[in-house]
This record gives C-alpha cells, structure tokens and sequence, in this order.
C-alpha cells in the first residue's frame, strides 16, 4: 500500500504535463523525476509504466519519455446493418446470460449453478495448477480424446462398466453436452428432455437446431409412460435426462421408475443422455447408481462434470458412449477444440486422486445441508407457503412453486430491486409452464444471509 501512496503523486504530476504538452512532446526523465518528487527510481519507473499501459505515454530507448501519439478521434460507428445480416436471435441467449450473470454489490444471490467462493477448495486447486504448469510434459500435445490416466479416472468413478477407452474429456459439462447433440443429431431431429430440465440443455438443443419436446416429471423424475408415449409419437431417437437432483427441481428418478425408463429407450432403439452432474452433490445417504451401470448394449451417453461439485474455473468433465456413438463422440470433440489444455488436465487429476478431494467432499456434503436447512427455515418462516413439499437429498436447488397468477418474471425483477437475486421458473420449460415457480439456489449464499435473503423476497412478493 506505501508503494502505491509513494507512485500515485508522480502519475498525477505526468498526466498534468501530458495535459498540456502536444503528442510527441518529450517528457522530465527519470533522475528528473526522481529529485522532483524525493522518489526513488523504482518508484518513478512504476509511474511511469502505469502511464504507458495505459496509453498516454511511450518510451523510446536510450532517448526518454515522451507524450503518446493521441488517437485519431472518429464518430461513432454505425453498426445498425449488422442487425439484418445477423437474423434474429437464438432463444434462450438472454435467459442463459442472465443465469450466468454476477448478483450486483450488496445483493444476496439466490441463483446461480455453481458453488459459493468459500465453498470451492481453491487452495489445493491451485497448488496443483502451479505444480502442473511447471513440468513440461502438461505444455506438450496430448490425445484428443484425453489424458490416458484422467480418463481411467472418470472411468473407474462412474461404476458403470465403461472403459477408458470410452471416455473423451471436455472443457465442461456444458462443451460435453453441446458435442454430444451435435454427434448424435442433425438440425431438425427431436430431441425429448424432461420438463422442466437444465436450461443449459434446451439452449444447446436449440442451437442445433433440434425440435424440443416436452415430457412431464414429478417428484420421481420423468413419468414413464408420459415418455413412451412422447417416443411413439415423434420418433425420436434421443432423451436428455438428470436422473440425479435434476436442475432446477431436485428429483431423483424412483426405483420403480429406473427399469421402465432404460425399457422404453431400448425398446425405441433410442439413446438417452445421462447427465450427471450433480453426483458429487449428494447431502443425505448415498445417491443410486447411474443408468449407465445398467446398460450392456450402449445405449446410455454419461456425462460426468466436476465443474458445480469444485470450481467454476475447473472445466473439465467425460462424456462416456460405447461403440460407433463414442466414435462419433470423439470426433466430434475433435471439431470442436482439439483437446482440452494439459496443465487443467493434470492439475485436476492430482487433485482428484489426491486426499484433498475426499475432505472437499466431506466438508461440501455439511455446508450444503447446513445452507439448505438455513434456506428451508427462512422460508418457513418468512413464506410458509412457498415451502416445498419433497426436499432434494442433494444438489443446489430448491423448486418452490408461487402462487396461481403470479408471475415469475416479473417478481424476480422486483425481488432483485429489493437486493435478493433469484431465478424464475419459466425459461426451464421447453413449452408453456404449467404453473408459475422459482428456482432458489443455497449453494451461492453463506447461512447466515438465508434469513434476510427470503425476508426481501417476502417484501417483494407482498408488493406483486
């Protein structure tokens, strides 16, 4: 801090004499400075790299400082023809930037898809970065489909049967998901999902082109026969699917639900995307095994992320498929980037095979139950109403449902004035929402805000 009290007097005294010099105009040097200001020269030489980042000045060697050319100055562009050119956009675009936007100074966030800065376990993150950056061999060109041992990993961790070989690493759930539509599928295929389901997903289908079509879920996860009948009437040949603490109602496909699901997609000679994002988010007992753990013939696409489970920065995450479907899958990924960077892949498989990775999760299964008990009483006692009735056993969300003719979009933007961020239901759809919900996240604010969090959205509930 002295360091800066001792520079900020020098850039001042500059900016003043380059106020008034004209461009090219040489500037005091150095020892100048130096005995003008009773600085030191690594104070001066601070100000003055300051000023030349920022553009007002330039250093010529063995001659001095002098005043920066200014640049040319133009009226503003028009760049009103690029809105014909462009065409409409894409839907979902603004509900995505809006998902994935940062809660202003001062608001409590109860949105977002990824876990609170004191949640994350940054310190071994990035111990493990900084070891991984220094050895050569992560700089150097790797599969494209992967490291070898990380893919092992994710193989092993899945308990599905799947080889190594059967694994591509990809920069996110969200680049895995986005590949993996667009290997499967052409533009103008259906794609059936869940309603609702991960907004994330309708926009990746939308993107490529897909027909979206609904199928209804409840408490137990998808209906099964809402779903053969959805297969029998389209023909479609993909399901994107969160069998686990699906984002943003929390469900958890039933026991007696899980057979006849994996039936009627066999049955349809379908595939089904099993997105499984959320294993690593468990708060009570111990989650089922994935689909793909019963699923001899390839029918099931796994996805595995570690992004929500440790840090938005890690962005890595498997997409697993056997025979000509994890072909495709691996050229697809390809295409798309190449191969994800070999620093993240070895940072991140020295901290997963590292003990640090189970006390995360240890530490993330009490604080998750700690904040979601904390939401959970705020509501109750703030708005008893909006408690909801079946209570997600993991994830970050919960789905509570308003009240009839309420409407969810304007009510999050009254609710963001009164300084809490929360999601509306409406843009989980992929059709019309049969009823008006929001989607409030536990994982994004510390306990203790929980009380006053729910407290504002009461006042803004109240003001409708």
């Amino acid at each position: 801090m002295g360091n800066s009290n001792a520079v900020d007097p020098v850039v001042q005294d500059l900016r003043r004499l380059i106020d008034r010099a004209a461009p090219g105009a040489r500037l005091p040097s150095v020892r100048e400075l130096t005995a003008r200001h009773h600085a030191s020269p690594v104070t001066v030489a601070a100000a003055i790299r300051q000023l030349v980042a920022q553009g007002l000045i330039e250093t010529r060697s063995g001659r001095g400082t002098f005043v920066a050319s200014r640049p040319e100055q133009r009226s503003a562009p028009d760049l009103s023809w690029q809105t014909v050119a462009l065409g409409p956009r894409r839907p979902g675009e603004e509900e995505m930037q809006a998902l994935l936007a940062l809660p202003p100074a001062g608001a409590i966030p109860l949105s977002g898809g990824y876990l609170a800065p004191d949640l994350q376990p940054a310190g071994p993150l990035g111990a493990a970065l900084a070891r991984a950056a220094r050895q050569p061999s992560s700089w150097e060109r790797g599969p494209a489909e992967g490291r070898g041992d990380l893919r092992a990993w994710f193989a092993r961790e899945t308990g599905t049967g799947l080889r190594p070989d059967d694994m591509v690493i990809c920069q996110g759930g969200q680049a895995a998901l986005s590949s993996t539509l667009r290997a499967l599928t052409t533009p103008g295929d259906t794609l059936l999902v869940e309603s609702p389901t991960y907004l994330g997903a309708l926009a990746a289908a939308r993107a490529a082109g897909l027909r979206l079509v609904p199928v209804p879920a409840d408490v137990d996860g998808v209906q099964p026969d809402q779903l053969a009948g959805a297969f029998a009437r389209t023909g479609a040949r993909l399901f994107y699917c969160q069998p686990l603490y699906a984002n943003p109602h929390g469900a958890t496909l039933a026991v007696q639900r899980r057979a006849a699901v994996a039936a009627t997609v066999r049955d349809n000679g379908a595939f089904l995307i099993e997105d499984d994002y959320a294993r690593d988010l468990t708060i009570d007992g111990e989650p089922p095994p994935p689909l793909a753990a019963d699923d001899p013939d390839g029918h099931v696409i796994y996805l595995r992320s570690l992004t929500k489970s440790a840090a938005p920065g890690l962005r890595i995450a498997a997409i697993g498929a056997r025979g000509p479907a994890g072909t495709r899958l691996r050229a697809a990924r390809l295409l798309d980037d190449f191969f994800v960077a070999g620093p993240l892949q070895q940072a991140t498989l020295e901290f997963v095979t590292a003990p640090a990775w189970a006390r995360h999760r240890r530490t993330l299964r009490n604080e998750l139950r700690s904040r979601r008990a904390a939401l959970l009483s705020a509501l109750a006692r703030h708005l008893p109403s909006l408690t909801p009735q079946s209570i997600p056993r993991g994830g970050l969300h919960l789905w509570v449902r308003l009240p009839d003719g309420t409407d969810d979009v304007a009510l999050a933007a009254a609710a963001a004035a009164k300084g809490v961020v929360v999601f509306p239901g409406r843009p989980w759809y992929a059709a019309e929402a049969p009823a008006p919900h929001l989607r409030l996240t536990y994982a994004a604010a510390p306990a203790e805000l929980m009380d006053e969090a729910v407290r504002r959205l009461a006042a803004a509930l109240d003001r409708r």
